[in-house]
């Protein structure tokens, strides 16, 4: 019995050893290996509108300015859900808050509140003039973007593109170093836009007040969904 577990343990320590020296021993380098990256652009026109209505409103009483607030917003939203229609003109709310004010001193002065109502959709047109039918809340903001179809749509191009790109810019480096072809270590793929936005072309408060119903002029401009592919080839 005492002579097996001193066998035993001899094999773990010879097995402990080798181990030891295995990790010791230093990975080669890897050798003829290229780092290259290759970027591709759709160019193409926004076809989201997000128009951005909103109030701000102050009082001393609290519970009475939120009630104000309220309603304000109730009857934007009513006024909003007459022309709604998924995709096109999809009615959500913002940001609703209420904060207290202070003064110099520290103390406190009254309150301080805001509410939002955002328009968003593909049908500029219908999104415009819902906006300016809305007398309770004033446009606060006006963005452009991609529908969700449209992106991937433009993504799928421009990758397709920058991938192609990419394998011809590798199967020439190799050629130009003397090898044949190469072997794909590893790749990444990212997407972004890039654009310009137009600054919306806003209605003065003073005007919105005398021109009722009147749609709110809004210009949508082009944007780049750019998809670069970067990685390493192992030339062959």
């Amino acid at each position: 019995m005492n002579k097996l577990i001193r066998v035993v343990a001899a094999c773990v320590a010879v097995t402990g050893s080798i181990a030891g020296f295995a990790q010791q021993v230093p990975h080669p380098a890897a050798q003829n290996v290229v780092q290259l990256s290759a970027s591709a652009a759709v160019e193409v026109p926004q076809d989201l509108l997000s128009i951005y209505l909103s109030t701000t409103r102050e009082g001393s009483d609290a519970t009475v300015l939120q009630s104000q607030l309220r309603t304000a917003l109730d009857m934007a939203l009513a006024e909003a859900r007459k022309v709604a229609q998924a995709g096109q003109l999809d009615v959500r709310t913002g940001n609703f808050s209420l904060s207290p004010r202070y003064g110099r001193d520290g103390k406190s002065t009254g309150w301080q509140g805001s509410a939002e109502l955002v328009l968003e959709g593909r049908d500029f047109a219908r999104i415009s003039a819902a906006a300016g039918r809305i007398q309770t809340l004033t446009v606060s903001g006006v963005a452009f973007g991609l529908s969700r179809d449209q992106r991937a749509k433009v993504e799928g191009e421009a990758q397709s593109m920058a991938i192609e790109r990419f394998k011809a810019k590798a199967l020439d480096i190799s050629r130009s170093f003397g090898f044949t072809g190469y072997t794909l270590r590893e790749v990444s793929v990212n997407a972004n836009d890039q654009g310009f936005t137009p600054r919306p072309r806003m209605l003065a408060m003073e005007a919105r007040a005398s021109v009722s119903d009147a749609a709110v002029p809004v210009e949508a401009g082009k944007t780049s969904v750019v998809v670069t592919v970067a990685g390493a080839v192992q030339l062959k």
